[in-house]
Parts: C-alpha cells; sequence; structure tokens
C-alpha cells in the first residue's frame, strides 16, 4: 500500500492515531495529507497537516518531542491510519503526556499501567519484535539497561535541581520508572515483589482505639 492508495476526504485528508508502540498508549489523533504521509513514512518522524494553519508540521520541530515512528498501518477501508511511534518527551501540548486526559468514564488512562509495561517487557523479552525499542535495549545487555538507568536518574535530578518544572520532572520520573522495569523484566522479576517490599517497609497500622 502506498500513500497515493489510501482514502482521503474531500480536503485531502486522512486521520491518523497515534499510539506509543511499547505501551498501546494512545497518544493523539492528527491530520495528514498525501505529502505528510508521504514524508512520515520516508524520514521516520510523524508529519502532520495542520488545518488551522493550512502548513505540514514535523511533530517536536519546536517542542524537541519528536515521534519516532516504529510502524504504519491503515484500517480496512484504509481511511484512517495507526501510526506506533516512540515518543519523546510528551505528546501533548499542554504537558501531558497523552492528549487523552479527559476521564468520560472509567479508571483513566493511568489504571494497571505498570502492568501493562510489565507485560510488554516480558513480551518483547521472549519474542522480540524488529524495530522495538525495548527488544533492542534488551539486546544489549544488562549493563546497557543500568547505563540507561543511570541516565535517567541524572535526568530526574537535573529537572528537580534545575528548574525546569514540575511537568518535566513527572516526565524524567516516568522514563527512569519505565527502563526500571525494564531492569526488571530482564532479571524476570515481578514487579509484585517490589510492590510487597514497599508494602513489608510500610506495614498497615490499625486505626487507633482499633
Amino acid at each position: 500500500m502506498t500513500p497515493e492508495s489510501l482514502t482521503y476526504d474531500q480536503h485531502g485528508l486522512i486521520p491518523a492515531v497515534v499510539q506509543e508502540a511499547e505501551t498501546g498508549e494512545v497518544l493523539m489523533v492528527a491530520w495528514m495529507d498525501r505529502d505528510a504521509v508521504a514524508a512520515t513514512l520516508e524520514t521516520g518522524l510523524t508529519h502532520f497537516w495542520s488545518r488551522s494553519r493550512q502548513a505540514r508540521w514535523r511533530k517536536g520541530e519546536t517542542s524537541g518531542h519528536s515521534q519516532h515512528v516504529r510502524g504504519v498501518y491503515a484500517d480496512c477501508d484504509a481511511d484512517t491510519l495507526l501510526v506506533q511511534v516512540h515518543q519523546d518527551g510528551v505528546a501533548c501540548h499542554t504537558g501531558n503526556r497523552t492528549c487523552f486526559f479527559n476521564v468520560l468514564h472509567g479508571p483513566g488512562a493511568a489504571a494497571n499501567m505498570l502492568d501493562r509495561i510489565e507485560q510488554i517487557v516480558a513480551a518483547r523479552k521472549t519474542a522480540p519484535p524488529a524495530g522495538s525499542y525495548v527488544a533492542g535495549l534488551l539486546a544489549k545487555g544488562e549493563a546497557a539497561v543500568c547505563r540507561k538507568i543511570g541516565e535517567e536518574a541524572v535526568e530526574v535530578v537535573t529537572a528537580a535541581l534545575g528548574g525546569e518544572g514540575d511537568q518535566r520532572v513527572v516526565a524524567e520520573v516516568a522514563d527512569l520508572w519505565f527502563h526500571t522495569l525494564i531492569l526488571l523484566g530482564r532479571r524476570s522479576i515481578p514487579l509484585r515483589d517490589v510492590l510487597e517490599e514497599l508494602a513489608r517497609r510500610h506495614p498497615t497500622r490499625p486505626a487507633p482505639g482499633g
């Protein structure tokens, strides 16, 4: 399939759902024209069409929050795209990781996120797909994973002490936790072991008079 064979609307546009390749988290929805689709495929970075500015743009060209493409898929009618990416920083202009943070119903995107990442790491370890960031890092060995954890820990401290703002600290802590989960997965240490250790250190105390 090529960009020309897709089904565009009357304005020459097609909606693109952008998803974090490693976690399945939906990050954003934007529009692409033929040239944006072609640029996305050619460069490996997401490009879109702004209906308000009537101009093509690349995600991260001003913010630095680029999206590295892992796969592009069309639906059964070829009129909607699914773009799987590795997201640098955050996807939303509000500073949130995803644009879908307003909950109408359900527990919210954060529910069971650590469990989901644990499952993804285990799957990448067992059957590493080509182009997977997690699989690639696992293949480099434990020392590489630990170096990455060290880098992320430094970035947390730098963000906190450098006055980069709370949202930046949150983003860096998320990166640190993510890579720590990769280390646990590489060693086949269940996340529940860490949670149980925390529970052991901080036991529930009976209410006064109980």
